[in-house]
């Protein structure tokens, strides 16, 4: 038999496997083996396999929730998946992720996805990280016809074509988005698209494997040697409801009868090329029979024990003390200390990149990273305004092996790319079993004082502590800004790093390229005996003056600087309680369901013994932060409001 018959056989065999799976997982699910949701990719296999086979090892794909085909095509265990489907601790993600979520980074497969579109920024960023380490490695993303409605797919696709991206876009043009027939959602051919970011586009059979195949490794082959992106449009047809359990009413039998199925031609194509038929009968019945008892294992898998549960951050916090610390030698500011901070890592390690709005040329709109891009012109990348791509691409890049550097111009636009943190960064390493690492930085900056009214003053920090999987960072002393940068930097875990802008001129001492802060360990700001005031960033030096003013009417306060919100050091704080009997909690977000809430139902449950008055929080108003002076002055309690709450809660003593 030809290499050309052999390749032909191995990619019926391969869709055969991925038909069965499917048809398995179709009854598992009908039988209550499965929990969750399902989405199956039946007549979808010639896309997977065509384009997969086109692939290399190394090669690296994103999925969809329709994503077993593709994982099954690029090689993953078809035993550890069915254990992954039904939730065993043998799963591809120790039953971590499920159905949706399938990811085996170790293979190239960088994770199927729940949220629509959300993979393709994931494999721009992937494909960012091969083109930074001149691998002549190519990135797929596989998404449905819905996605190109997506703004992801968008801003993924524009920040490929602008950098030059090794980027395969491959959309399964599949009849229907969700409950919806395709022509509804788009005024123009899927294809057409293509011309606004002057990508080169096929549209293929994509119920012909050699069609699709033949495709695949064309622009495979040009997107590997010329390092530019390309869109594949497959036509093919979900033979299957959206979900399983979905009625399927909006289904057109004419529509879908004008599909034939994908694996009889590629049946009849190898009968027609002189294959025997018997073979042909044969190599089905193998992999029926490898498919039946790769899920008679998994079925007798145990299931995970819940003690055993992976953690969603990689690293133990708060992580140890490192040595070296900041000397009293030349004088600088903290914008300078930021500066410091990114160009020793990107000297310290090729691995650490830099990229977002104006991060290049313009040196960022406060210029903390003016001149670094003239010194690493390939590692200090200007994008274009596309926050969830460049969220994205740092993600994917992170999966890659790098440590990006990314940022997020005002902490405001947080709510534009919530997802890339919320549902991705955050979530990979636990979805994927603890196989995948994320460690990736997002410098985002904020600050109330300056009348930049309701949306770029915003201090969020609550939002996105209350995501599992985020390390969030807000340094207030000059010094612990290059410490704590260089540690969010070096961190396996994605890190929030979000700065006071009205820190940025405060001068500091240039500290020993060793100094490091641990993430995770709040500081002793000022020593006191009589009540502890727990603050972060520029709220500490509220604290300060406060604590200050107090010390002159006879009063001690420790103030406590949080520097990590989260996961934020309870044992300092509650060893300062534990001194002063007294807490206050000092903002400058708004006071309802802010970090105050949750560091005092601590206190209370935690140190409640060593109350000697009613924990008290102080906090701006529950409402946007208003653009008039004297009004932003009334929304935001200044340090004499906090002399007051120290004053009352003081009263007794």
């Amino acid at each position: 038999m030809s290499a050309t018959a052999t390749d032909a056989v191995a990619r019926f065999r391969t869709m055969v496997r991925i038909r069965v799976f499917e048809d398995h997982a179709a009854r598992l699910y009908r039988d209550g083996q499965i929990p969750g949701f399902v989405h199956l990719s039946t007549g979808q296999e010639a896309v997977a396999v065509g384009v997969c086979h086109a692939l290399r090892r190394q090669d690296v794909i994103t999925s969809t929730h329709r994503g077993h085909g593709h994982a099954i095509a690029k090689g993953a265990d078809i035993e550890a998946m069915f254990a992954e489907l039904m939730g065993r601790a043998t799963g591809t993600c120790g039953g971590m992720g499920g159905s949706m979520h399938i990811a085996d980074p170790r293979l190239g497969i960088f994770g199927a996805n729940g949220i629509v579109g959300a993979g393709i920024p994931i494999a721009g960023g992937a494909a960012l990280a091969m083109k930074l380490k001149r691998e002549r490695r190519v990135a797929v993303a596989f998404f449905g016809d819905g996605a190109v409605a997506t703004g992801a797919f968008h801003e993924a696709t524009n920040l490929a074509a602008c950098l030059s991206l090794p980027l395969l876009l491959v959309c399964e043009d599949n009849g229907y988005s969700e409950f919806s027939s395709t022509h509804t959602q788009h005024p123009v051919p899927v294809a057409e698209r293509a011309r606004a970011y002057d990508l080169p586009a096929q549209v293929v059979d994509g119920n012909d494997v050699a069609a699709v195949h033949d495709a695949a490794m064309r622009m495979v082959s040009v997107v590997r040697s010329t390092s530019r992106p390309a869109l594949l449009v497959a036509r093919t047809l979900r033979r299957r409801g959206h979900y399983e359990g979905d009625p399927q009413r909006y289904r057109s039998e004419a529509f879908d009868a004008s599909f034939r199925d994908p694996l009889d031609q590629a049946r009849e194509a190898l009968v027609e090329g002189g294959v025997p038929a018997a073979d042909v009968d044969r190599w089905e019945q193998e992999e029926r029979a490898f498919v039946d008892a790769a899920l008679a294992r998994a079925s007798a898998a145990p299931w995970p024990e819940p003690d055993r549960m992976v953690s969603p951050l990689a690293a133990t916090y708060p992580e140890r003390e490192s040595p070296g610390f900041a000397e009293r030698g030349p004088r600088t500011r903290v914008s300078r200390l930021l500066k410091k901070a990114m160009a020793d890592a990107l000297d310290d390690d090729p691995g650490v990149f830099l990229a977002g709005i104006d991060v290049g040329l313009g040196g960022n709109v406060f210029g903390l990273t003016r001149d670094l891009a003239a010194k690493f012109p390939d590692r200090v990348i200007d994008t274009p305004i596309s926050e969830s791509a460049i969220i994205g691409a740092a993600v994917g890049a992170a999966l890659d092996g790098m440590s990006p550097v990314v940022e997020l111009m005002y902490l405001d636009f947080l709510g534009v790319c919530l997802d890339q943190l919320l549902n991705q960064a955050a979530k990979l390493r636990f979805m994927t079993g603890g196989a995948a690492r994320v460690g990736l930085t997002v410098r985002t900056q904020y600050g109330v004082g300056r009348s930049s009214a309701a949306q770029h003053s915003q201090s969020l920090e609550a939002l996105l502590a209350h995501i599992p999987g985020l390390v969030v960072v807000m340094p207030s002393a000059p010094e612990d800004h290059y410490g704590l940068l260089r540690s969010a930097i070096a961190s396996p875990d994605p890190v929030v790093f979000i700065e006071n802008r009205l820190l940025y001129e405060k001068e500091a001492f240039e500290p020993q390229l060793d100094f490091r802060v641990p993430l995770g360990k709040a500081r002793i700001a000022r020593q006191g005996d009589d009540v502890t005031v727990v603050s972060a960033s520029q709220g500490v030096w509220t604290a300060l003056q406060a604590a200050e003013r107090a010390a002159g009417h006879g009063i001690s306060v420790e103030v406590v600087d949080l520097r990590t919100i989260s996961p934020w050091d309870r044992e300092t704080v509650l060893a300062s309680l534990a001194k002063t009997s007294r807490i206050i909690v000092y903002s400058e977000a708004v006071r309802e369901f802010g970090i105050s809430a949750e560091i005092l139902a601590e206190a209370a449950e935690s140190g409640f013994w060593n109350l000697d008055a009613p924990p008290r929080r102080l906090a701006g108003r529950f409402s946007p932060v208003p653009y008039s002076p004297p009004l932003e002055r009334a929304w935001l309690p200044s340090a004499d409001n906090l002399f007051d709450e120290i004053l009352h809660i003081c009263r007794d003593k």
